[in-house]
């Protein structure tokens, strides 16, 4: 008897496991499940100021962004667009709750820019390489794997695969005809100062800067021997079920040879144009796909190992991980509490914010960047926890 009743309990536990497994919602590829938000736990006026403020809360740059951009970095010395550019949309954006669609405004299917929202793609192509071990060790000398002279010297040859992902190379040089020290130089100050100043050994100073980026894409390119986009393609977008519209460009001067095959070498971000071009609901995917730890219908897409690196701070920087920015240190969020939250970033309030806790992604387009804590606190507060 008593075995009987232990076999019923513990069969009444795994079908509860298995309930739970497959309670675990994924979008196909043509369709993605909208429910209610007081479905979800949400108060509905709540999340719908939330969506109001993020409609009237605007990027208040031109939509035209060639004039955006080339106002935003006007301080730089050189700089130009080498790359495509896209005149912008309006505000949109799409909230998921436990992978369900419960908010979304503004053209979701609109191709746009998103700038250095790209980067975390990028640092994404990096994991995969990781993972399959193309890249033994992110602390293997990158000179290891790239011996044209892009690392050569005292100062670039210390530098690492992980000295790239947290922006703490100080890598130092010229790619594609644009200088390291010409990109965001200091907002005061004499620009010959900078451009002649000492270096950082690398690891110890995070400087936001887009050259370095693209010498990561770059290096990869050389590690993976084909196209970046095609290796997130084949082994992310595809099999998360995105749009066949979105685009990863780079410089009209970036093509290289690699196998005896010209191939361009994509870029970081849309500074000097270029980057992804991506809809709404593709970032979404792609949001889901890192709450869910790298998984998407049971097939393992990305380590949960790469993901937990690449939102860990840094050494140079607590808000920063391997491309992904973290609600912590001088990046915090004044109306967020949660600092595991971990996002993406891109110029003109482009967003990609992950939330493990509240099993929420939460994306948004055209927002003031200023104003992106208060629009995720207002998605929070109008969440019944």
């Amino acid at each position: 008897m008593k075995l009987k009743i232990l076999s019923f309990f513990i069969i009444a536990l795994l079908n509860g496991l298995c309930v739970s497994a497959q309670s675990i919602y994924y979008p196909s590829k043509n369709e993605w499940k909208r429910i209610e938000a007081s479905e979800a736990g949400f108060s509905t006026n709540g999340l719908k100021k939330a969506i109001q403020f993020a409609e009237d809360n605007e990027y208040s740059g031109s939509k035209d962004l060639k004039q955006a951009i080339l106002k935003g970095f006007e301080r730089e010395p050189f700089h130009y667009l080498a790359g495509p550019v896209k005149e912008r949309g309006g505000p949109a954006g799409v909230v998921l709750k436990n992978g369900y669609i419960v908010a979304s405004w503004g053209d979701v299917e609109r191709v746009d820019m998103t700038f250095s929202v790209t980067k975390s793609y990028l640092s994404t192509v990096a994991g995969l390489a990781w993972d399959t071990g193309l890249i033994s060790s992110l602390t293997d000398s990158v000179k290891e794997y790239v011996w044209d002279g892009t690392f050569a010297g005292r100062h670039n040859s210390q530098i690492n695969w992980e000295h790239l992902l947290t922006q703490s190379s100080d890598w130092s040089g010229e790619l594609f005809g644009m200088k390291d020290w010409a990109d965001r130089p200091p907002r005061e100050g004499d620009i010959d100062d900078w451009k002649n100043r000492g270096l950082n050994t690398p690891g110890s100073v995070f400087e936001y800067n887009d050259v370095r980026v693209n010498i990561l894409a770059y290096s990869l390119l050389h590690v993976w021997r084909k196209p970046l986009p095609q290796v997130l393609k084949e082994r992310i977008m595809d099999p998360i079920g995105a749009s066949p519209t979105w685009r990863w460009f780079g410089y009209e001067n970036s093509f290289v040879l690699v196998d005896g095959l010209k191939m361009q070498s994509v870029s970081g971000g849309g500074h000097s144009g270029g980057g992804v071009f991506i809809n709404t609901l593709d970032h979404a995917r792609f949001g889901l796909l890192f709450l869910r730890d790298g998984k998407w219908n049971g097939a393992q897409l990305i380590s949960k190992d790469w993901i937990e690196k690449a939102t860990t701070s840094s050494k140079a920087n607590e808000s920063y991980g391997y491309m992904w920015w973290l609600n912590k240190g001088s990046r915090k969020w004044e109306q967020v509490d949660d600092t595991d939250i971990f996002y993406a970033a891109g110029f003109g309030g482009n967003f990609i914010v992950v939330d493990k806790q509240n099993d929420l992604v939460i994306v948004t387009r055209w927002l003031e960047p200023s104003k992106i804590g208060e629009m995720v606190g207002n998605v929070l507060a109008s969440l019944d926890r």
